[in-house]
């Protein structure tokens, strides 16, 4: 394969990526947090930078809040845990709310809205959501890792005198688990970025601690939906 053909291929894939419009919000994520960490809150050229592709993202966002309000009222796995149950539909219902509230912080930043005072209000309140979403995803992550431990040390000693890595079954609890350690350092990254966008730590969680911590998690998110 010579090396246009090579460029050719990695193109075409970058644009199947970029198609994607999750893709597109988690890119404009990563410029957003990046920006807020050079800008330290301070500002300039960066600040307005994290300004404008947060108000950007806001469109990519139109309508989202749909998908979660579907994963709430959808019957879950068979034979997942009533805890981890709850804590999943908790979390649907908090992100769905969330991305409906922050609608209406679009609405007013495009200047459709012009109650300015209820705006923020709802803000604020579309914030503390993300965060109380994003405990219960810490939550979901660590009890379902927890379950999938059990069951591959199970099936390690069924598996025992054969090497496990050619096992197919094997190789998709591991790699499940991988996928939720990767979710769960996420989500609990997020937590701290909605700590920070919330300023309820101000000295401790700056504009430029908020804005590396959502800068990796946008790399996490990228990769996610990359996979």
């Amino acid at each position: 394969m010579s090396t246009l053909d090579v460029a050719r291929t990695e193109l075409a894939l970058a644009v199947l990526y970029l198609n994607k419009a999750e893709a597109r919000d988690k890119i404009c994520r990563a410029i957003q947090y990046g920006s807020k960490f050079v800008s330290n809150g301070e500002p300039g050229t960066a600040q307005n930078v994290d300004k404008s592709t947060s108000l950007a993202r806001k469109v990519f966002r139109l309508f989202k809040f749909i998908n979660d309000l579907h994963a709430l009222i959808s019957p879950t796995a068979p034979g997942t845990p009533l805890p981890i149950v709850l804590l999943g539909k908790s979390k649907n219902a908090l992100l769905s709310t969330f991305l409906f509230l922050d609608q209406v912080v679009w609405l007013h930043r495009s200047g459709i809205y012009k109650n300015k005072e209820r705006a923020e209000i709802l803000g604020r309140i579309s914030l503390f959501c993300w965060m109380g979403s994003s405990v219960c995803t810490t939550l979901v992550e660590i009890g379902e890792i927890g379950r999938l431990s059990k069951s591959m040390k199970k099936l390690d000693k069924e598996l025992k005198g054969t090497d496990k890595y050619k096992n197919e079954l094997y190789r998709a609890k591991l790699k499940t688990s991988n996928e939720r350690s990767l979710a769960l350092i996420k989500a609990a990254m997020d937590i701290v970025v909605a700590a920070g966008l919330l300023q309820l730590s101000p000295k401790k969680v700056t504009p430029r601690v908020t804005g590396a911590f959502g800068f990796v998690s946008s790399l996490i998110s990228c990769y996610q939906v990359h996979s």
